[in-house]
């Protein structure tokens, strides 16, 4: 059994987390998770912080009066695995004042295969977990109490119930009923679910298969099981999460799809909204399509990534489609769901990309005018075949002239389909008070902001559109209470 406390002698006055029990204080011990990188890290550092909480440690978002640290890494760019090396050189003094501190080292810079060389680069870190595993965290600090127990109170370690702390583990970890962090509860609005883990397409500039392992989809009922533990403490809306999440199922048995994913999650009762990321254009069928214009509760909102906008570009990327391929799907997305708004990708400066293939793809960009574009300058990452057979012969500085190219084109794009929401009365579901304002979003993903003396978090709230930007929305709540559904727009 974990015992995440420590004691200490003090004559101090205990604070309110403190008991005080014949001048030994009792504190319980402390975690602090640094995320970075996508939404899938944002779910696995909220697991991890539901197992370190359900083991007894309290979180903290003062990171020197940890006694766990957690780092949950991206390397999808060198900028953020810069980053992620950055942090952990920092966390070297704490480590050596402290040396009873517990640091984990997660996610994508550690991968799926053991690093020996980072154990050697970084040997303040206790614990490396593949990305989505707080399994090794949780097994360290259960083998770590073990042996303190033994060293305080002379045990057997060698009886050491290794089935209990199997238990214990397996609790802690994946039960399917995610139990959220305590500073979450009644507070979270909207959660990530991963559905799919891994990747096996293997374009040839993604780091990810290499770093997440293969394709690997959750069975639906615990993915449901989760989804109703969510809701029954607050949760109102769920995104699902695959890195080709519209090849849910694939590697199942069952003969599940993402489809009948949507309708099991559907029908959980208390779920307002449900939306998905990120598609893929080779995986996006007229069945996905029907689904979302048929279910009330999957948003109309799409992400798929384009990429690039010439042919030559897409093929040395091994996307396995054409430009006209993604146009055409394009409108397919708008005739069968007209009211959607359409989320892309690209990335600029890939190995050999020519001035005038760029062009192609500013060029795609500025006739697709979709709602929002994700941009990224491309940069080699290991193992990936792009840094293994291509020279990244594109500059810095043309890469970045070209992504504010883009930057440009995509803020102009997307003031003037904003600007269509003027006037509007839309449906906003309450995700926070922001610096003092309503925070939430539209079932298209627009930002809103919006003034209110009321209690509004998690309610779904009609609002008229004031002012329009690139990236958000400024409204004024509507007052009457029922607002005829043909009012409504369909944004």
């Amino acid at each position: 059994m974990s015992r995440p406390f420590r004691s200490i002698r003090s004559t101090l006055q205990p604070d309110i987390r403190q008991i005080r029990l014949d001048r030994v204080i009792i504190v319980p011990m402390k975690y602090h998770i640094w995320t970075a990188g996508c939404q899938m890290n944002v779910a696995d550092s909220q697991r991890v912080a539901s197992a370190l909480e359900r083991l007894g440690y309290i979180a903290s978002a003062d990171i020197e009066q940890a006694d766990v640290i957690v780092l949950n890494t991206c390397v999808v760019r060198q900028s953020a695995e810069d980053k992620a090396y950055g942090r952990l050189q920092s966390l070297k003094p704490l480590k050596a004042r402290n040396p009873d501190l517990v640091i984990n080292l997660m996610g994508c810079l550690v991968g799926v295969k053991d690093n020996p060389k980072l154990r050697k680069v970084f040997p303040h870190v206790d614990v490396f977990s593949p990305p989505s595993d707080p399994s090794p965290l949780i097994e360290h600090l259960l083998l770590k109490d073990a042996h303190d127990v033994d060293s305080h109170c002379h045990l057997d370690f060698e009886s050491f119930d290794e089935d209990r702390a199997e238990t214990n583990r397996r609790h802690a970890i994946m039960d399917g009923e995610l139990q959220l962090p305590l500073a979450q509860r009644g507070k979270t609005v909207s959660a990530f679910i991963p559905v799919v883990y891994g990747c096996s397409h293997a374009c040839s500039f993604c780091v990810i298969p290499y770093r997440r392992g293969v394709e690997r989809s959750r069975p639906l009922a615990e993915v449901v099981a989760e989804l109703s533990a969510l809701t029954a403490q607050g949760v109102r809306e769920v995104t699902l999460l695959g890195q080709i999440v519209d090849r849910y199922g694939k590697d199942l048995d069952s003969g599940e799809t993402l489809s009948s994913l949507l309708r099991a999650v559907h029908a959980v009762e208390d779920i307002q909204r449900v939306r998905f990321l990120t598609s893929h254009p080779n995986w996006m069928n007229a069945e996905l399509l029907d689904t979302v214009a048929e279910l009330p509760k999957v948003c109309e909102h799409i992400e798929v990534p384009v990429q690039a906008g010439d042919d030559d570009v897409l093929r040395q990327m091994k996307r396995g489609y054409s430009v006209d391929d993604y146009r055409r799907l394009i409108e397919r997305i708008r005739k069968r769901v007209p009211d959607a708004s359409i989320a892309t990708d690209i990335i600029v400066g890939f190995p050999g990309e020519t001035e005038a293939q760029f062009q192609c793809t500013y060029d795609l960009l500025e006739e697709l005018r979709l709602d929002v574009a994700h941009l990224a300058r491309y940069s080699p990452r290991p193992d990936t075949v792009s840094a293994r057979r291509m020279p990244d012969d594109v500059p810095e500085e043309e890469k970045m002239r070209r992504f504010r190219a883009l930057e440009t084109l995509q803020a102009e794009i997307a003031a003037e389909i904003n600007a269509g929401y003027q006037d509007q009365t839309v449906e906003v579901l309450v995700e926070e008070n922001h610096r003092g304002r309503w925070k939430g979003r539209t079932r298209t993903n627009k930002l809103v902001f919006f003034d209110s003396d009321d209690e509004l978090l998690g309610k779904l709230v009609p609002v008229r559109v004031e002012w329009t930007g690139p990236w958000s929305l400024i409204a004024s709540p509507i007052v009457t209470e029922k607002i005829p559904a043909d009012t409504l727009s369909p944004h």
